[in-house]
């Protein structure tokens, strides 16, 4: 096996395992081994990748998938893919740790695993993929495997419905990612991303901004921005494992992702940057504000990821090397310390019954190594010194501060991220103090949670310990993520202590403020959200409209009726192609006319007349042979325009088919009068009309002088690589050869169904 072809085998390894973490669901022994094993695997695979691009820089693999179409499956380790890949696995490896003891008793744990491992792989191939239509089909396939996962206690309405809206809003966000990948491929002559990216920006592409925004619109649905932010919390519905995989590693950061990648292919233009600021710092508050008016401890962190969310795409769309570096600082911050403490959680719910705060207490005599590992998160997430929050919110503060953004941006920013923070602070230490701080309630824990169950928020918090000391330990993956957003590192500084500075000042503020927050957080808790910031009221009002529309619209477009179908399809292509006509001024074009000679011009009006006579026959003998004449006559315009073949097949088909209609019409009543003046009126200009722009498509085709290119291509082709000499044998069984054989399925699949019928007619008959 080459070396591209075992990097895409260990890449794609996750969907490989599916069946086998699916089997060892069943078993006690194999359960509690083997996922963990393979997500351990994979995860020491991608750390020793980011290894290898530090040390020999960025490659790429492929397998080609379809060439014509400039399609491949193609993967590419750079910084950025390699810092994301490690995340998603290493936080994946702790996630199966930490659910092999969570669904240890559930009747659907091989179920889960399956499930998880495929929605880790589809992360995976989003996070590598160098072409854009294959990051598309990753991207849709994490939205289809989070459904599963956050539906996955189908049996409860509330799971059923969350996941629904979560599929509805990230999956439109994906075709909308569709077609912006289509324009790309069209504006830059290349699907690879990387390619698109070294040939410069695709700014002055005509189609700029349709991809422009259609990007945001798959990045925001994506990564819960406003106002589509709602599906985040409400997906909280999940298991617990669930909301710490898709908040602290996976799906939410695949938005902020997609605008990282795609910033030095569109970015650097006031449209990218400033609507992302701008949605951003109001996601930043949004999800700050509301995590302050829940009681629910997975409602909490979900609104509090939604406000970094909005603080990351902030922070990637500022695009300097320092704003990219404050990112990625806060971004592992965050999955260290938010998959902590959505962990912590889960232990506590399993071992109290409840996630309301507001009901928990003193839970740190009863649950003391849970309760360390929930100190550490809510410290790091808090911002105190030492810890990675520090160090990302000293990052956040100093790019804020320091970038060059118009007018008074850059302070009402600063001032914006500074309120969010003491938000986010108070949500930590709400998470991951007021639980386990204060006298013990009356139904605390018995005992503590296992060691499965603590370990993996203990070693994430941890990690947040190390790197708030240690920051440099972080800085060469960083760095080279940096490189690969922004093409530099010029102006970057990651350091535990900057100094006295402003910076340092805000910090100090943001620390108090969170405190004094949390303190008061009883008396915030009896506030309301404001009704007008509750955009889930629009997309339920729109489901509304778009089920009544449905309702009304759906008996008319399916009324069983072949006519009615008919008749829809005609219009719509009569509409579509006359409107492509008119635009592009097709019969002006036409630089030559078509001789006709007097016996083409009889035997066309012989075929008009017999199609007439058809429409206005008042016996089905008449109609049938009306009908001959039509099918007839257009055989012999066969064999005068040069295709005997045609020809011969003509008049067979019509020999037979006027011989089966007069059996089958003997055996029929008389025609009647079925059809008022108004449907005979209607159905006679659909048919006056699609015949006179069938015959301006065969004007224009034969009078505008175009050349074909298919003559040739046949022509030279098919003694040549099919052995024939009959050309349009060879087309027919060779070039068109699975159009020729559905054809015959067709036929069979017909033949086999009168014969059934027959058969039933004479058992009836008996």
């Amino acid at each position: 096996m080459s070396s591209a072809a075992l990097h895409i085998a260990v890449i794609l390894s996750p969907f490989l395992a599916v069946p086998l973490v699916g089997w060892a669901g069943g078993k006690r022994i194999a359960r509690s081994v083997l996922p963990a094993l393979i997500a351990g695997l994979l995860a020491t695979y991608f750390i020793f990748i980011l290894i290898i691009v530090g040390s020999s820089g960025p490659f790429s693999v492929a397998a080609e998938w379809a060439p014509a179409l400039n399609l491949s499956l193609s993967f590419r380790f750079d910084g950025l893919s390699a810092l994301f890949a490690t995340l998603i696995a290493v936080v994946g490896t702790v996630i199966v740790v930490y659910a092999t003891k969570y669904f240890e008793d559930h009747p659907d744990a091989g179920r889960f695993n399956a499930t998880l491992f495929a929605f880790m792989g589809s992360m995976l191939g989003l996070v590598l993929s160098d072409n854009v239509i294959a990051l598309f089909v990753f991207w849709e396939l994490t939205g289809f495997t989070s459904y599963l996962l956050i539906g996955f206690e189908h049996d409860r309405p509330e799971a059923r419905r969350a996941a629904t809206q979560a599929l509805l809003i990230t999956g439109g966000g994906g075709l909308a990612l569709l077609a912006a990948g289509i324009l790309m491929l069209q504006a830059g002559g290349s699907a690879q991303l990387s390619e698109l990216a070294s040939k410069g920006s695709l700014t002055a592409a005509p189609t700029y901004v349709g991809i422009v925004l259609l990007l945001l619109l798959a990045a925001f649905t994506k990564s819960a921005q406003f106002p589509f932010h709602f599906w985040l919390p409400n997906a909280m519905q999940a298991p617990t494992p669930v909301s710490a995989y898709l908040h602290s590693a996976t799906m939410v950061k695949a938005g902020v992702y997609l605008v990282a990648r795609m910033t030095p292919i569109v970015g650097g233009t006031p449209m990218w940057s400033s609507t992302i600021v701008v949605i951003g710092a109001v996601t930043m508050l949004v999800g700050a504000g509301r995590a302050m008016l829940e009681t629910d401890l997975k409602r909490v962190l979900a609104y509090s990821t939604i406000s970094a969310l909005g603080i990351l795409m902030v922070l990637f769309a500022i695009g300097t090397p320092a704003a990219a570096t404050a990112g990625l600082v806060y971004l592992i911050a965050h999955a260290c310390y938010k998959g902590a403490l959505f962990l912590v959680v889960g232990a506590v719910e399993q071992r109290t019954g409840t996630r309301n705060v507001a009901g928990l207490a003193g839970l740190r005599r009863a649950m003391p190594a849970t309760a360390l590992a929930a100190g550490l998160a809510a410290a790091s997430m808090a911002g105190v010194p030492f810890f990675g929050g520090f160090v990302a919110k000293e990052q956040l503060y100093d790019t804020l501060r320091l970038a060059a953004l118009p007018g008074q941006w850059g302070d009402i920013l600063v001032v914006a991220a500074v309120g969010a923070s003491m938000c986010l602070g108070a949500a930590g230490l709400i998470a991951g103090i007021a639980p386990f701080g204060g006298r013990s309630m009356p139904t605390p824990a018995a005992h503590d949670a296992p060691v499965s169950l603590w370990l993996g928020p203990f070693i994430l918090g941890v990690t947040g310990v190390v790197l708030g000391l240690f920051p440099r330990l972080g800085a060469e993956p960083i760095l080279l993520a940096v490189t690969a957003i922004s093409g530099s590192t010029s102006g970057t500084r990651l350091a535990l202590w900057h100094g006295f500075t402003p910076t340092l000042a805000l910090s100090a503020l943001t620390l108090a403020g969170s405190i004094g927050l949390f303190a008061y957080r009883r008396h915030l808790w009896r506030l309301a959200w404001p009704r007008w910031l509750q955009t889930e009221r629009l997309y339920s009002k729109a489901l509304t409209v778009l089920d009544a529309v449905s309702c009304r619209l759906g008996p008319l477009l399916q009324s069983a009726s072949l006519r009615s179908y008919v008749l829809v399809v005609a219009v719509s292509a009569i509409g579509l192609v006359a409107t492509s006509l008119a635009m592009n001024r097709v019969l002006p074009a036409m630089r030559r006319s078509t001789s006709v000679e007097f016996h083409e011009g009889v035997l066309a009006a012989l075929i008009v007349a017999g199609a007439l006579s058809a429409v206005f026959a008042r016996s089905t003998m008449a109609a049938v042979l009306s009908l001959g004449v039509v099918g007839y006559g257009v055989a012999v315009m066969y064999a005068l325009l040069g295709a005997p073949d045609l020809a011969m097949t003509q008049f067979a088909v019509e020999t037979l088919t006027v011989v089966i209609f007069v059996l089958v019409f003997a055996r029929l009543r008389g025609f009647g009068d079925l059809s008022s003046t108004v449907v005979k009126v209607r159905d006679a200009i659909v048919a006056i009309a699609a015949g006179t722009l069938v015959t301006t498509l065969v004007l224009y085709v034969g009078a505008s002088g175009t050349t074909s290119r298919l003559a040739a291509y046949f022509a030279d082709a098919a003694p040549r690589l099919a052995h024939g000499n009959n050309i349009v044998n060879v087309i027919l069984v060779d070039f068109r050869g699975f159009d020729t054989m559905g054809e015959i399925t067709v036929l069979v699949t017909v033949a086999i169904g009168v014969r059934a019928l027959l058969l039933i007619g004479r058992e009836r008959a008996r």
